[in-house]
């Protein structure tokens, strides 16, 4: 009897481990191979993106001059421009859980309050002048942080975390952010809010805002084309 309680309990401990198996060796706490450039074109699903030969690669995706120059800062009413440099258009950072992006500001800009759901965003300001905010959770009592960033400058903004950047100088403005991401993601709070697809009933607005329908409907008509 007591032979047998063995025999099973170590055929369960089989099984048991026979099913981790694949876990097991389907990853690994550390880099496999030097590079991983990104596979932006492959039909693989996986959480990032699969990898292109090495041979294939070329050289040129551990370098890039996207962030060079900036865009055009009255391209849209926020008087912004964000530049962005993650997996998507920089293929070398598949795997290495970091991006990078340029933002330039008009005078008056801003970046509108959003989030990063998931990175820690670290940031210079390279010129101008800049008010950062931050908004901390309800733990905090949704605290707002904030403070004039000037040319030289960092800041750092927890993930998840609301905030936003807002150009108080009378000259364009450019900072420099970077994320322990390769796709940080990017929640924007009004455009999720008033120009979602498909778009949050308007009764559930107003019950969350406490205003009328018709400000509701105001604030989704200027949210009608994105961004």
């Amino acid at each position: 009897m007591e032979c047998f309680k063995a025999t099973k309990a170590g055929v369960v401990f089989v099984v048991l481990l026979l099913q981790q198996a694949p876990v097991l060796w389907a990853n690994d706490p550390d880099p496999l191979q030097d590079f991983c450039v990104a596979d932006l074109d492959s039909e693989v699903t996986v959480n990032g993106y699969p990898c292109k030969p090495t041979s294939a690669a070329g050289d040129e995706f551990l370098f890039s001059s996207k962030l060079a120059t900036g865009g055009d800062v009255n391209a849209n009413p926020n008087g912004s421009n964000v530049t962005q440099l993650d997996v998507a258009q920089w293929p070398g950072v598949n795997t290495l859980g970091v991006s990078i992006n340029r933002i330039d500001f008009a005078p008056g800009g801003t970046n509108p309050p959003h989030v990063h759901p998931r990175a820690t965003e670290v940031g210079i300001v390279l010129r101008g002048e800049l008010l950062v905010g931050i908004i901390g959770s309800l733990d905090t009592g949704n605290r707002y942080y904030s403070k004039v960033v000037r040319a030289g400058e960092t800041f750092v903004i927890p993930r998840g975390l609301m905030h936003f950047q807002f150009n108080v100088g009378k000259t364009e403005a450019t900072m420099v952010v970077s994320f322990n991401s390769q796709n940080p993601g990017i929640v924007f709070v009004p455009l999720t809010l008033f120009g979602s697809n498909p778009p949050i009933p308007t009764p559930v607005l107003v019950k969350a805002l406490r205003v009328d329908a018709g400000v509701v409907e105001l604030l989704k008509s200027k949210f009608t084309s994105g961004y």
